[in-house]
């Protein structure tokens, strides 16, 4: 197996976790029997849980090795998913989901870290396809969810044999994974650019990060409710709405490497943010169903190359002169894009308690098209750090 199919398949694994314990929320309400507001702080646990392990991933990556990371953390997440399954509180399915977020957290990082080396390896961006790995892999993981509720299974019993399915898979391509160890000659490894929380142009990427995440969520969260309230939909119709978001998503993300390579990243972005911000704009305005479903399927496409893109450049801009380098900096970016998940949802609540939904998209289209300038700003940071010597760097 090649190293650029076994990372693939990582990203693939890492969206089935996503994919298979999310849609069963319903059934995990009624077995750790939880009003929605308190079930919603039981969520909250695997959000904090990847963004505290987000934090500490590069430093993990730096002395574990890449290959080492994805194991483990894919390992730990094997366990989480049946303690998710067969929690019976609040208390014990908000710590389940710790565990589960942090692993993943752990495994987002590495697996975007070993993107990056196969990046290097072939000399030309293929991270937005890798990044449709994860969106099939959600997929792949949610109709799976699906099948098995229709089946009356319950989540614990689920979830075990997804758990049993990862590691299957796990092992089969945990070899072909690169990164199998850390340099530890102190000769071998120039000293490291400056701290990520120095560099503008990592804060510019994360902006991007940031933003796409934003929007993501909402659009996750948010769409089908839109489109009842605004659009008149009935919820099965309007749960379609999050579906062609998905899909066209995950299609988009299949040509993102060679839109890349085409027009750039810096244009790519700046086109794609264009056509989210677009996207959501008119399914916040047009009150026609037929546009809600156009304009979550524009933003689907304008946002698929965001994220990977933004993760691309970061661990470029960490590369060192031996072709190591770039741990730190995709952690840095990846946890503030971790803040917008966990801080987008309720920000779009929020408006919409005080307005209305229509006008929180508004927003959230204004929050896409901010990618724009900071896509651009970080170009312009890069190309002036780039005529600075190591040493000023």
């Amino acid at each position: 197996m090649s190293a650029r199919t076994a990372v693939f398949l990582v990203f693939a694994l890492n969206g089935a976790a996503l994919g298979s314990w999310a849609p069963r929320t319903p059934a995990l309400s009624a077995q750790v029997h939880a009003a929605p507001g308190v079930f919603g702080l039981a969520l909250l646990g695997a959000s904090v849980g990847m963004l505290c392990a987000a934090s500490v991933s590069g430093r993990l990556i730096e002395r574990g090795g890449t290959r080492a990371v994805v194991a483990g953390s894919t390992v730990i997440a094997c366990v989480a998913l049946p303690l998710v399954g067969y929690a019976t509180s609040v208390a014990l399915l908000g710590a389940a989901l710790f565990v589960l977020g942090a692993s993943v957290g752990a495994l987002d990082v590495a697996m975007n870290v070993a993107g990056v080396v196969i990046e290097r390896r072939l000399g030309k961006p293929i991270m937005p396809t890798l990044h449709a790995g994860f969106s099939f892999g959600a997929l792949a993981g949610s109709l799976a969810a699906g099948l098995a509720a229709s089946h009356g299974w319950s989540p614990g019993r689920h979830l075990v044999v997804a758990a049993i399915a990862a590691l299957v898979v796990l092992a089969l391509i945990i070899r072909a994974v690169p990164g199998a160890r850390p340099v530890k000659s102190a000769e071998a490894v120039p000293a490291p650019l400056r701290a990520p929380v120095r560099r503008p142009v990592l804060w510019l990427l994360a902006a991007v990060a940031l933003c796409s995440a934003i929007a993501e969520g909402a659009s996750s969260d948010w769409s089908a409710l839109l489109m009842t309230t605004e659009h008149g939909m009935g919820q099965g119709a309007a749960a379609l709405a999050f579906s062609g978001f998905a899909l066209a998503m995950a299609l988009a993300r299949l040509g993102g490497a060679w839109t890349q390579r085409r027009f750039g990243a810096t244009r790519a972005l700046a086109f794609g943010a264009g056509l989210a911000a677009a996207g959501l704009v008119v399914a916040a305005i047009v009150p026609l169903a037929a546009f809600g479903y156009l304009g979550f399927a524009l933003a689907g496409v304008g946002l698929a190359a965001a994220f990977p893109i933004a993760l691309s450049l970061a661990g470029d801009a960490g590369k060192r002169a031996d072709g190591s380098g770039g741990e730190r900096e995709l952690a840095f970016v990846t946890t503030i894009a971790y803040s917008g998940f966990l801080a987008g949802p309720p920000l779009v609540g929020g408006i919409a308690q005080l307005t209305s939904l229509s006008l929180s998209f508004l927003v959230v289209g204004l929050v896409a098209a901010i990618i724009v300038p900071a896509a651009l700003g970080a170009r312009r940071v890069r190309l002036r750090e780039e005529t600075l010597t190591p040493t000023a760097r």
